[in-house]
This record gives structure tokens, C-alpha cells and sequence, in this order.
């Protein structure tokens, strides 16, 4: 109990004599003044069931009885309870990043597996242990495909979520790359203003997201097509439920694949951590930031596991690195895994199904009421056109509705998902 008590009167004597100081005023003696608090403004002392009481008071201020329809890349899914009471075992809990694989084989095989599903989802050949966000992934990958080619020009759909896109030109802006948007026509990207570009050899890769920011799933079939004759690579931004009822990256020949696992058992959470990912093709990997989990045998003929590849600043030469600032986000990773392995393929291939019926329903009783719907061929977020968005927004959020994510002040960017009850679907259009 030691460290969890004060130092007493003899102990900061006894450390203030070996510094040369005789108070503790004089240890502070080098900060001004103006930045000293003499005294704090602190209420009196309670004890602890009175403090669990006031702030339980001041939590029931908040209003968290809202129905959500917002999604704009941070989706509201249903997260198993087993979820929470598996990721929060002591085993996982203090587990330190796996620089030591002799005492961190258990957090090392979780990264593995996740890094091995991730690759069943999205078709690719490789996966690494995760990074930021799916915006981080994004410029990652752009930086990524300009050290393959060489070249320092990126084609990036206006369609990707403008927070990834922000996030994209700053690293470019550092990486000093130049960065060319392509067109929206109809909510999605206009993918034949591009052809002859794409084929010039002149840019290191396209950057498109699918399904877009706007929900309208791309034409993949125009993008396979470029891809047989094209000398950009393609850095596909998927989101993760869409990919196991719509094609894999891999089968419109995606070089790079990135994406967030937020959906799969994480919370929204007021926007984060959530947990980016890079998936890319075998002969890639040697340029993919972060780190690679791989397994093997020990000394014994056992199964084991190890940071294979390690390019970052903390394991190789700075110079060499192939990012300095990318990190594995192990807890949210964890979720996604533990996720994926009890819904299994059928289980997140019917929360998609589930996603687009219920987005699709609510589209029929929005038009039934005179509302226009401005993308087709969407998934499971949509476009819808109000006369005064701030004032659509606020209407419904006194229903207790989260309407949606405003995109401007005549379009509102709706989402469902398999939270999204029947009833709850009803009440959105009758009070519209």
C-alpha cells in the first residue's frame, strides 16, 4: 500500500536536501508566478456515496432516449453483450503493444486473426495490425501507392467522406504530392471523365469509397473494366457490413483496401477510438505502414506468434520507415474480432441485408409522402431533400429523432441499420 500513499513530512525533506533545496517553494521557484495557483476553488469534501449521487444527478441531464438515423461513418450497430465481457478479461486488459512476443502471444494472435479476417472480407492478400482511422488509412495508402510508383500526383473522388478527405490533403500537403479531385454527378463519382488519366500512367492512384459518402454504391462494373487496361493503382475505401453482400474489393482488382472496423462491436462513442485498416496485395506489403503479425514454430514445434514485418520509427532506421506515425489500435481491434468471430459470415452478411431493407422502406415512405430521394442504387444511407434542413433536423429531434446528417441546407444524409425497428421507421415518416 506504499505507492498508494502520500510522501510524508521526513519523505520531502529527505528528497528536497538531496536536490539542494530547503521547501518546496523553491523546487517551483523557476515558474512565474502568474502561472502558480495559490489556492484552488474547491467545494468541501464529500464522501463517496454522496459524490456517486451528484453525479448521477447531473447524468440524468443528459437526453440519450433519442431513435438515431445518422451514419456519415459512425454507424450505430448492435454490439453483442458477450462483446464487452470478453474484451474487458484481465488477459487483454493489461497487455502492453506486443514488442515482446515471448509474453504477448495471446494479444499477438488476436491481431493475427484479426488481420486474417479482414483479409477473408475484403479479398486481399495481406492486412496489417491496424491504424487510426479509416481517414488515416486513406492518406497512408495514398503515400503508400506514391513510394510504389514513384509518382506524386492522386486522383481522389469528391464523394469520400470529407473528413478523410481533409485528412488526405493534409499528408499530402507534408508529402508534398498534389492532389486532383474527380467529379460527382448524381452522387457518385464521375468515373468517365477519368478514363483517359487513369490509363496516362501519370498518377500514383485513385482513391474512391464504396459505398460513397452519399450511400450510392459505386459502378464497380465501369471500375473493373478500367482496372484491366489502367497504370493507376486503386485505393478502394470500403465500408466493412456492405462488403459481405456487395463484390469484394479484390474482385474489381483493388490494389490497396482500406476502411474503418467501427461497425463491427464498437460504439459510436462521440466519435472514437474507432480502428483504420490497410489490406493490400502480397507484392505490396513490404511498403504497407505499421506493423504485420505472422505466425510460426518455436524452438519446440509449437504454434507461435511475432511481429513479422515492423516498419515503423521505433523498429527500423527513421529514414526507412514507411510511416512515423501510424499505431495499432488494439482494444477496438479486439472488438472488431471478437465481433466477426460469433456473427461469423452469415451473421454480418444479415445485419447488411437487414441495414438496406430498412433504409429501403424508410426511402418507399419518405417518397409516399412527398419527399425526394436524390441517389439511387444506395446501401443502407441515402440523400434526402428538405426545403430548410436546420428546421427538418430540429423538427424531428422533438420527436426524439436523430434525422440525419446535414449536408446543406436543402440535403440531409439519412442512415439505417438493423437497430432500426419497424416502429421506429414509422414514427421518422409520420412525423416528417
Amino acid at each position: 500500500m506504499n505507492n498508494f500513499k502520500a510522501n510524508s513530512e521526513e519523505t520531502i525533506n529527505e528528497m528536497l536536501t538531496s536536490i539542494g533545496e530547503e521547501n518546496l517553494d523553491g523546487l517551483f521557484s523557476m515558474i512565474d508566478k502568474k502561472a502558480r495557483m495559490e489556492t484552488l476553488d474547491l467545494p468541501e469534501a464529500l464522501s463517496e456515496m454522496q459524490v456517486q449521487k451528484d453525479v448521477k444527478s447531473i447524468a440524468k441531464q443528459n437526453k440519450i432516449d433519442y431513435t438515431c438515423f445518422i451514419g456519415a461513418g459512425a454507424y450505430k450497430r448492435f454490439i453483442p453483450a458477450a462483446i464487452s465481457q470478453i474484451s474487458s478479461r484481465f488477459e487483454f486488459n493489461t497487455a502492453y503493444t506486443p514488442y515482446q512476443p515471448e509474453i504477448s502471444q495471446g494479444t499477438l494472435q488476436v491481431i493475427y486473426e484479426f488481420q486474417s479476417m479482414i483479409c477473408d472480407i475484403t479479398g486481399m492478400d495481406v492486412c496489417n495490425a491496424s491504424v487510426y482511422d479509416a481517414g488515416n488509412a486513406c492518406a497512408e495508402a495514398m503515400l503508400m501507392a506514391a513510394r510504389i510508383s514513384g509518382k506524386n500526383k492522386i486522383l481522389v473522388s469528391e464523394c469520400i467522406n470529407p473528413q478523410y478527405l481533409e485528412v488526405i490533403k493534409t499528408y499530402a500537403h507534408a508529402g508534398e504530392i498534389e492532389i486532383e479531385t474527380v467529379s460527382t454527378i448524381e452522387f457518385k463519382t464521375n468515373l468517365n471523365s477519368i478514363n483517359e488519366k487513369l490509363v496516362s500512367g501519370e498518377y500514383a492512384g485513385l482513391i474512391i469509397q464504396n459505398p460513397n459518402f452519399y450511400g450510392t454504391i459505386e459502378d464497380i462494373d465501369i471500375l473493373q473494366s478500367m482496372q484491366k487496361h489502367q497504370k493507376t493503382m486503386l485505393i478502394v475505401c470500403a465500408e466493412m457490413v456492405s462488403t459481405s453482400v456487395l463484390k469484394k474489393p479484390s474482385e474489381y482488382n483493388a490494389d490497396i483496401v482500406v476502411g474503418d472496423v467501427q461497425s463491427f462491436g464498437n460504439s459510436v462513442s462521440f466519435g472514437g477510438p474507432y480502428a483504420g485498416f490497410i489490406a493490400t496485395l502480397d507484392k505490396y506489403k513490404r511498403q504497407m505502414p505499421g506493423r504485420i503479425v505472422g505466425r510460426t514454430l518455436d524452438s519446440e514445434g509449437k504454434q507461435a506468434f511475432t511481429l513479422t514485418l515492423q516498419a515503423r520509427e521505433q523498429h527500423i532506421r527513421r529514414e526507412k520507415a514507411t510511416s512515423n506515425i501510424c499505431s495499432n489500435q488494439g482494444l477496438a481491434i479486439l472488438n472488431a474480432a471478437i465481433y466477426m468471430s460469433l456473427l461469423g459470415k452469415k451473421g454480418i452478411e444479415q445485419a447488411a441485408y437487414l441495414s438496406a431493407k430498412n433504409a429501403n422502406i424508410l426511402q418507399n415512405g419518405l417518397k409516399q409522402k412527398g419527399y425526394k430521394i436524390l441517389n439511387n442504387n444506395c446501401f443502407n444511407e441515402f440523400v434526402l431533400e428538405v426545403e430548410n434542413a436546420d428546421e427538418f433536423i430540429s423538427k424531428l429531434k422533438s420527436a426524439n429523432i436523430l434525422a440525419g446528417y446535414k449536408i446543406n441546407n436543402s440535403q440531409v444524409l439519412v442512415c439505417c441499420t438493423e437497430t432500426n425497428s419497424k416502429e421506429e421507421i414509422e414514427n421518422y415518416i409520420k412525423s416528417a
